[in-house]
């Protein structure tokens, strides 16, 4: 039976591990004609400085739409991206995550492929990607490309 994959899911923090991500989803969704979605994860650091009011939610939205900006150049005409941006922590929720909140995304999302980076998070406890990317290969539902 071959493989049907109409969206592509793709964790992203704003690193050169999440654009090399980036670019592996894009190649997935050109070669099944699919689309990709573009999960703008924010780590520990950033999610707490909002919550305490030290960053400015305008400043993280305006960051975050120029990183998807320059990653939807990556893809031609015909893979669309669209994105959406979660908080990876909560400092209220014991088991939000990086690795749970890409999971309930793909869902939300219908992703049928997961292209998940087993680097960056910008020094925001340096291996939460990584991490997360062992929890998304062990509970993930969908194939999963992790870069």
């Amino acid at each position: 039976m071959p493989l049907e994959v109409d969206t592509v899911l793709v964790p992203v923090d704003g690193t050169e591990a999440s654009v090399s991500a980036t670019e592996y989803a894009v190649a997935v969704a050109e070669r099944y004609d699919a689309a990709v979605h573009a999960l703008y994860v924010l780590g520990e650091t950033v999610a707490r400085g909002i919550d305490a009011g030290d960053v400015a939610e305008d400043d993280v939205a305006d960051e975050t739409s120029a990183f998807v900006a320059d990653i939807e150049a990556l893809a031609p005409p015909s893979v669309p991206i669209d994105s959406s941006i979660a908080y990876g922590f909560s400092t209220s929720r014991k088991l939000h995550h990086p690795g749970s909140v890409i999971l309930d995304a793909a869902e939300d999302v219908d992703a049928d492929f997961l292209v998940v980076p087993r680097e960056g998070m910008r020094g925001d406890a340096a291996d939460v990607l990584e991490k997360s990317a062992e929890y998304v290969l062990l509970y993930a539902s969908q194939p999963v490309l992790s870069v």
